[in-house]
């Protein structure tokens, strides 16, 4: 009777080199100039340690009916909005419960 085995390897989708199951990070790309839906990849961490990210960065989502868009914007420039931008996020509401001052049945 012959026996049969699976073997299965897990490999970097950036090296080709193979570690551990949990030694690999899963990379989720969300956005990309040159993609239209976010992919994932595989990688060991030494192949993505000279990945910093950018400081000082906001990240928005401006909504307008079913319209969403996703935007990445330096602080500077998020800051030009307005001359009180700090006391404009002290006051704004959080995105989940009522919005500040809301009264279900009343017209604003």
């Amino acid at each position: 009777m012959i026996e049969m085995a699976w073997v299965s390897r897990k490999i970097s989708d950036l090296s080709g080199k193979e570690g551990k199951e949990d030694d690999f990070t899963n990379v989720v790309v969300r956005t990309h100039p040159h993609l239209e839906e976010s992919v994932q990849f595989d990688a060991l961490p030494a192949e993505l340690k000279n990945l910093t990210g950018l400081e000082e960065l906001v990240q928005l989502e401006l909504r307008r009916g079913d319209d969403v868009q996703e935007l990445v914007v330096s602080l500077e420039e998020f800051n030009k909005l307005a001359p009180n931008m700090e006391e404009v996020l002290a006051n704004a509401d959080g995105i989940k419960g009522r919005r500040k001052n809301y009264r279900p049945g009343t017209a604003v």
